[in-house]
């Protein structure tokens, strides 16, 4: 989503061609109607007020959802490096996440094992092959094994090895981390193979972070991701900046449990034009957006992939930690130009516009009205989200 169209492609930028997408990408590509042949249809549908009010719905969603199944913790491409380490404030808890020297991704308890103090305290990536505590000076390796303790001969009976950091259990999926919170063995169910080879085929994992922001938005989660799921709104509430680059029409979607994958052909669009140009950029054409379960949102552009990561911290306070990725770090003063242009777009349209949205819909709902959201058959991904997560929480 940006206005760069007439921005030339950078020199010697690698570019995401059809026949790189996975099988499953391509057939959905390939269902996009041409921009005069799409059909809406429109629903009737609905949720209650609580959903994004409500305590008791707030607290079944952390219990059904964020503490049960393993969540998303940071990207992959934030740790490039073996030796890197970053610290992440995440659901309520804070989080190390370390890439070692034999290149393995670990996730921490940031707290050390004397007094509970954080070993970082910043959010900056850092390269180091030590965490030491700035209290009591304890030291850890990356893979969190305790390795150095001031005066330890001060400690009777110090068992080192059973005072490394607390480690929970983690896994990469298609470039991001995702780690069970509550240290229990994960249940991956939900985490779909299908969103994880999409990601691997649009290169996240080895992708540069061009740039990363984080927001603390006064909405419910719920409400900072609908418009990911949605083209009601495009043309409304970014009819300055976006909106003119985009139609009413209905995605392409397809559902892996509770991951929604949407595909949309950009103005104009012609099924003709995919294979006009085999070796071209295929984000030229079509714009992606994923829900990956349950809170990741990913939406490819022309020249660059944003990722989102909406972490609810209370009823009405999220946290989006927001990443933009390129292939590579900008090798020209062009390509510079284009990447800080778009940077710069898409925080004024994702921050001013969308999360702006946010939160007025959240002052208003806290009023109690409308008692009902309505949804209508351009929002029906919201609903179909909403149904996918309802089940697994079972209510």
């Amino acid at each position: 989503m940006e206005n760069i169209a007439e921005l030339t492609q950078p020199a010697l930028r690698k570019v995401t061609r059809l026949v790189d997408l996975t099988a499953s990408q391509q057939a959905a590509i390939r269902r996009i109607p041409a921009e005069k042949d799409a059909v809406n249809v429109p629903i009737a549908a609905s949720r209650p007020n609580a959903i994004f009010t409500g305590q008791a719905r707030f607290d079944a969603e952390q219990a059904g959802i964020f503490r049960r199944y393993p969540v998303p913790i940071t990207l992959e491409a934030v740790l490039a490096e073996p030796g890197s380490v970053v610290a992440v404030e995440a659901y309520g808890m804070p989080l190390l996440v370390t890439r070692t020297r034999d290149d393995e991704i670990r996730v921490f308890i940031n707290s050390c094992q004397h007094k509970g103090s954080k070993l970082v305290e910043d959010c900056e990536v850092h390269k180091q092959s030590r965490l030491t505590c700035p209290y009591h000076a304890w030291t850890y390796g990356l893979d969190g094994r305790l390795v150095g303790v001031a005066r330890a001969e001060m400690f009777e009976g110090l068992d080192k090895g059973s005072r490394g950091l607390k480690q929970l259990p983690s896994r990469l999926w298609g470039g991001v981390v995702y780690a069970q919170l509550d240290g229990r063995d994960p249940d991956w169910s939900q985490v779909s193979d299908q969103v994880t080879a999409d990601f691997k085929a649009f290169g996240m994992a080895g992708a540069h972070v061009y740039g990363r922001k984080s927001f603390e938005l006064k909405a419910n989660w719920k409400l900072v991701l609908e418009p990911f799921l949605e083209g009601y709104h495009v043309q409304r509430l970014h009819a300055a900046s976006i909106g003119r680059l985009f139609v009413d029409a209905p995605n392409i979607v397809d559902m892996f449990g509770a991951n929604v994958r949407q595909v949309s052909g950009r103005i104009g669009y012609e099924p003709s034009m995919v294979d006009d140009d085999p070796e071209g950029n295929v984000h030229k054409l079509v714009t992606h957006a994923y829900t990956a379960f349950p809170n990741v949102v990913v939406v490819t552009s022309q020249y660059y992939i944003s990722v989102m990561i909406l972490v609810p911290r209370g009823v009405d306070h999220t946290t989006v930690h927001y990443f933009m990725l390129t292939p590579g770090p900008a090798t020209t003063p062009k390509a510079e130009e284009v990447f800080e242009r778009s940077y710069d777009l898409i925080i004024k349209v994702f921050g001013g516009e969308d999360f702006r949205a946010a939160e007025i819909s959240q002052a208003g709902l806290s009023t109690g009205y409308p008692e009902t959201t309505l949804y209508c058959g351009l929002e029906a991904n919201i609903v179909n989200y909403y149904d996918a997560i309802e089940a697994l929480m079972e209510v």
